[in-house]
């Protein structure tokens, strides 16, 4: 099956969304779509070029997470850290082989987990029931690429990354979808799709949909309170950007305001209005707050160095 043909077959990649929302959307079929990292979230390439920094906590921990199958649970207790990295996933013998897809460690990789942290295989299992139960992902015969990360200068939490395809890795132009999740609770951080669409269409910004967006806000929020994104019901939906994913697909972003004072961002194309993507509340806190860290520190160094452009101009650097 060619890529294209692979693109056309809704069938096999992804499955209807929930009702609800799939009749707010008018939706035909959830298939690929993207949304890229936020600007909140690095590139995986980036990631490996910046500075360090040790986990740190600022939110509590997950207080649920979905659900995963006996056969794939870790044994081990996570809170005395007693299994080391290296006695890897408690998964029976065999076990491997009866899932409905295929996880691998990618070739990008760089980091290695500790002892405390969910293995590979716990944390792919993780990332596809998140996929499969808020993106409505059909997640056979699809090959699980998972990199691990202790923490960067802009999001200093350990994490695992899933890039999931249903082709080899260092293909780009297939369909692809991302799962982005704490290292050691497996709680979400931030979902994704990407889909390169058919046919060209406009990417620039529409002014209309800065107060005509209802469609978008009404999908928003019930895909937020079915699937629990903002810790309990909406108290509001906000217009927040616009943009472009892939190639060549416009996105519209919403932020999803709860009750409880939580805030969840969802993304969908302008296109067809497919769900993209989400970032949860606490991707945002970790963020905003290392941001502000990183402000206080610039506003307190004495290290920086003056360097004057061929132009004249004149900037000033700081090495970290």
């Amino acid at each position: 099956m060619t890529n294209k043909d692979r693109k056309k077959s809704e069938g096999r990649n992804t499955r209807r969304f929930p009702v609800i929302a799939a009749a707010l959307l008018a939706v035909s079929g959830i298939s690929a779509g993207i949304f890229g990292f936020t600007a909140e979230m690095t590139t995986r390439a980036g990631l490996n070029e910046m500075e360090k920094v040790p986990t740190s906590y600022h939110v509590p921990a997950v207080n649920s997470v979905p659900e995963m199958d006996e056969t794939v649970t870790k044994e081990e207790n996570r809170e005395t850290g007693e299994a080391g990295a290296e006695t890897g996933s408690k998964i029976d013998d065999g076990i491997a082989d009866r899932l409905d897809y295929h996880a691998s460690m990618s070739s990008l990789n760089t980091g290695t987990p500790t002892s405390i942290d969910l293995t590979m295989e716990e944390a792919a299992a993780l990332g596809m029931k998140y996929l499969e139960d808020i993106m409505g992902f059909d997640k056979e015969g699809a090959n699980v690429y998972m990199s691990y990360d202790s923490g960067t200068v802009t999001f200093p939490r350990a994490f695992w990354d899933g890039d999931v395809r249903f082709g080899e890795e260092v293909k780009t132009d297939d369909d692809t979808w991302h799962f982005f999740i704490d290292a050691v609770t497996g709680e979400l951080f931030m979902l994704s799709c990407s889909e390169t669409l058919d046919v060209d269409v406009p990417l620039g910004y529409d002014s209309s949909l800065e107060n005509n967006y209802g469609v978008y806000a009404e999908a928003a929020k019930e895909i937020a309170e079915c699937c629990n994104l903002v810790g309990g019901p909406v108290a509001d939906v906000k217009y927040s950007c616009q943009g472009y994913s892939s190639d060549n697909n416009p996105d519209i972003t919403m932020e999803v305001y709860g009750e409880n004072g939580q805030i969840a961002t969802l993304t969908f194309s302008r296109y067809n209005q497919r769900f993209l993507g989400l970032s949860t509340d606490t991707s945002r806190v970790i963020t905003d707050r290392a941001m502000e860290d990183l402000m206080k520190e610039d506003a307190e160094a004495t290290d920086w160095q003056t360097q004057t452009l061929e132009d004249g101009s004149v900037i000033m650097t700081r090495e970290r």
